[in-house]
């Protein structure tokens, strides 16, 4: 409102109910708003009537919320389950690392189409410093860790087959898991296809690459009739 030239009057709130934040944690989490990584307070408040600007009766709890540092929005605290940028890229990276190593610990290590193919999808990833010798090392310190080394009767080593394929699954499992809800179909195709490629290296799939494959479809929540799909997809030449 506007009283003389050039004048503005303020109008005054007789009442209303003002929130007193309280700052309990902090940290860093990807900001719906901004659209990036941004530093957070979690914050927690008290609801007061006011009248004429002054806090009176206490109107109950506020909260809590997750309070950006850069653009000052509330959110509620499940957008702390997001990753940040950060790491989500460490976990897509990982995640690629993982699913490549089980398809070379199937039985594709010895064959050097294959570690060719693997090195090739993990440096793509992320690990630009990845070897054949590095990937090697780990199928193979993998499978002396599950038994498969040991060797013995043909029922001890189909035993230490099945606790191989347990193993796997679970390291699929532990790194695919927290990934999948925050990958878009294609994104969560993309890894069952590049898992796929590595596979065919050397050939057709065997049993044990593509039990390994059904259960990275599975991890990334890809429904049996897609990964089957997808399986058939990556054998046919772009």
């Amino acid at each position: 409102m506007l009283q003389g030239p050039g004048r503005r009057v303020r109008k005054l709130r007789i009442w209303g109910i003002r929130i007193a934040w309280t700052t309990v944690g902090d940290g860093e989490f990807f900001c719906p708003g901004c659209g990036g990584d941004r530093n957070y307070q979690r914050r927690t408040g008290r609801r007061r009537f006011t009248l004429l600007g002054l806090p009176l009766l206490p109107r109950g709890v506020a909260g809590p919320v997750v309070e950006c540092a850069a653009c000052a929005e509330h959110f509620g605290l499940d957008c702390l389950d997001h990753p940040t940028t950060v790491r989500f890229s460490a976990m897509l990276r990982d995640a690629v690392h993982t699913v490549a190593l089980a398809v070379l610990a199937a039985g594709g290590a010895s064959s050097r189409t294959v570690l060719d193919a693997a090195v090739g999808t993990v440096r793509s990833a992320g690990f630009d410093d990845c070897t054949e010798d590095q990937l090697t090392t780990l199928v193979e310190a993998l499978a002396a860790d599950t038994g498969r080394l040991l060797g013995g009767t043909d029922a001890g080593a189909a035993a230490d087959a099945a606790q191989s394929g347990v193993t796997l699954a679970i390291e699929l499992h532990e790194a695919l898991d927290p990934l999948a809800p925050h990958l878009a179909p294609a994104g969560r195709e993309s890894i069952l296809l590049q898992a796929a490629r590595i596979a065919l290296a050397d050939g057709p799939y065997t049993p044990a690459e593509r039990d390994v494959l059904t259960t990275v479809g599975g991890a990334l929540t890809i429904c049996a009739d897609d990964v089957a799909r997808l399986l058939a997809a990556a054998r046919t030449p772009s």
